[in-house]
């Protein structure tokens, strides 16, 4: 009974929702005018979104971020590899892989994070287990990833 009741709403409000979706006009502030993006915590006034600012201080922004970004690349120009140090969160023998929680490596213009990468199969990997910090060098590979080339217990040389 409930399922006949279920399917007989789902059938009859279904389409009457997907055309009122599509039926209505979009929403829109008018230009210059504040649009709250949050709840508000005090007296901060109010938080204007990105698409309101002046388009040059948009540009601008944009510009920065680009030279920051050409920076990064031209002062790793020439080389495809990079350092970096974490921590050994996992360890795949069989699969030639290492799961590491890695600071950011500034060479490339990695912020922190955690990944996995494939590691070259000359590398014994017998040594790195998980919780171990390590240093490690990762090398771009024609495709685009990144595999890493060595790897050591950080303070070891």
């Amino acid at each position: 009974m409930f399922a006949r009741l279920y399917r007989l709403l789902v059938m009859g409000l279904l389409p009457v929702a997907l055309v009122a979706c599509m039926n209505s006009p979009p929403t829109s502030a008018e230009p210059g005018t504040a649009v709250p993006l949050g709840v508000d915590l005090g007296a901060s006034g109010p938080v204007i979104a990105q698409s309101e600012l002046p388009a040059r201080a948009i540009h601008a922004d944009v510009e920065a971020a680009s030279a920051q970004h050409s920076a990064m690349q031209m002062a790793h120009a020439g080389h495809n590899d990079a350092h970096g140090t974490g921590t050994v969160n996992s360890v795949d023998p069989a699969q030639h892989k290492v799961n590491l929680s890695h600071n950011p490596i500034p060479e490339i213009g990695w912020p922190a994070m955690t990944m996995e990468f494939p590691v070259a199969p000359a590398i014994d990997l017998t040594a790195i287990k998980p919780g171990t910090r390590v240093n490690f060098t990762i090398e771009q590979q024609p495709g685009g990833m990144y595999e890493i080339r060595a790897i050591t217990p950080a303070g070891a040389r």
